[in-house]
């Protein structure tokens, strides 16, 4: 990915769910999908569920597919604590430039601590990321991706 391709991905990231945009029409039964487009540029984010969830962003150019991330992600409490989505949420504006695939390495926010850890570049990486409250991890999220390339002929 280039460097215009990366800033869009993030702008497109901070327009959609971390901003709170609300889901357009499924593409599957029951996914929630959120999209933004700017220019040649589109970007997809489709998820399935809600405590444990699954889904995948995906970024394309003049109709190419060019990048793509999959995640998985569950909570490790029976409630969803007030405060989670805010700090959830409010990482997920703060990805960094040179790693837009989550949010930065921590965030806080009221009692909550955002933590996120990858390897690899925007071309190629994998990662995890975790909010605890009070020293105890309460949510996990797993997730990979990179660079996609198509035979052109």
């Amino acid at each position: 990915m280039n460097q215009e391709s990366i800033a869009f991905l993030i702008r497109a990231k901070r327009a959609t769910y971390a901003a709170g945009m609300p889901p357009s029409t499924p593409s599957r039964p029951r996914s929630k999908d959120l999209q933004y487009r700017e220019g040649s540029y589109l970007y997809i984010d489709t998820y399935l569920g809600d405590i444990d969830f699954i889904g995948e962003e995906a970024v394309w150019l003049e109709g190419q597919a060019i990048w793509g991330m999959n995640y998985y992600g569950w909570m490790l409490t029976e409630s969803i604590p007030d405060g989670f989505s805010a700090c959830l949420k409010g990482a997920l504006l703060e990805l960094p430039q040179h790693a837009p695939f989550r949010g930065p390495e921590i965030y806080h926010s009221e009692n909550f601590i955002y933590r996120c850890q990858w390897e690899g570049r925007p071309e190629r990486f994998h990662g995890e990321e975790c909010i605890s409250i009070e020293g105890e991890v309460i949510y996990r999220l797993a997730f990979h991706g990179g660079s996609i390339l198509s035979f052109t002929g």
